[in-house]
């Protein structure tokens, strides 16, 4: 049944049979047989169709619950197993916001270091797809806004609290200032995260606190693209102090604080809540948090 489940999964998460048949790597009657197969062994009809997929029926939405806890701690005692036969091996995948590539690769560093034997994949991807991710089993784990997204049923560890730095060139008019308001801001050349990344909609806020509404002519969902940008023009953009040190170094640009009322949301490591954890992230709910107590 555990293959049958592996397949529901999936089609929920993709809402379309062909789709959900390409990611797990199989012919769509395949899929359509595991389903049906599914519904037989479970007594109940779990799918709406058509002649395209349909959405879930409400056993099906109920199904999906147990189905991903099953999948989930089959996939536990896989891992469990593998650990007491040949210690820390296999696969971590961790979704970061785009704000926190640079501790996702600090966490990474100190993890691998550590755990030579276990790969990882660190994708970058907004702090609602990351849940999402973990929620479907996609990922193992992300590194993303602790107090502003609902989180739902997670363990976490706070990493660091995000403040906020405008870049800008040596020719700007604010490159030779200590601090700049978030008002002053109205009207110049913006270079901002999109809309569906988190950090956006919290730096919209600083601004409507402040009398101010931000128009940003460059969006990117990529802090590189922001700062690529304004090395080459008159652009400026807003970033978090951590990336944004990273991405400046070496660069003739400037990087400057922001005064007034400052958000500083949460960011920290989150995965699924289990007891106990897999090793493996186990080890890495403890790496955090030696990571967050060296910040303090």
């Amino acid at each position: 049944m555990l293959d049958k489940l592996e397949m529901f999964i999936a089609l929920a998460k993709a809402k379309h049979f062909g789709k959900a048949a390409d990611d797990l790597g199989i012919t769509q009657p395949t899929l359509s047989t595991g389903i049906k197969t599914l519904e037989q062994q479970l007594g109940v009809k779990l799918v709406f169709r058509g002649s395209k997929y349909g959405g879930l029926t409400p056993e099906g939405h109920s199904a999906l619950v147990w189905a991903r806890r099953i999948v989930g701690d089959a996939r536990q005692l896989k891992e469990e197993m593998r650990f007491k036969k040949n210690g820390l091996t296999g696969q971590l995948r961790i979704a970061v916001i785009p704000t926190a590539l640079t501790w996702a690769a600090r966490l990474s560093a100190r993890f691998s270091e550590r755990n030579p034997r276990v790969k990882l994949t660190i994708l970058s991807r907004t702090s609602i797809e990351i849940l999402s991710m973990i929620e479907n089993l996609d990922v193992d784990a992300g590194i993303t806004y602790l107090d502003n997204e609902p989180t739902g049923r997670v363990s976490t560890e706070p990493l660091y609290r995000e403040r906020y730095m405008l870049i800008c060139g040596m020719q700007s008019q604010f490159s030779g200032r200590d601090s700049v308001g978030w008002k002053e801001l109205e009207g110049e050349r913006l270079a901002l995260l999109t809309p569906e990344n988190q950090n956006r909609r919290i730096i919209n806020r600083h601004f409507r606190d402040a009398g101010a509404t931000p128009d940003p002519w460059i969006e990117s969902d990529s802090p590189v693209v922001l700062v690529a940008n304004v090395e080459k023009s008159d652009w400026v953009t807003i970033l978090a102090a951590d990336i944004a040190a990273f991405l400046t170094q070496g660069k003739a640009l400037r990087m400057i604080p922001l005064s007034g009322s400052t958000i500083a949301p949460s960011v920290g490591l989150v995965a699924p809540y289990r007891e106990p954890h897999t090793p493996t992230l186990q080890v890495l709910l403890n790496e955090a948090r030696k990571m967050s107590d060296m910040c303090d």
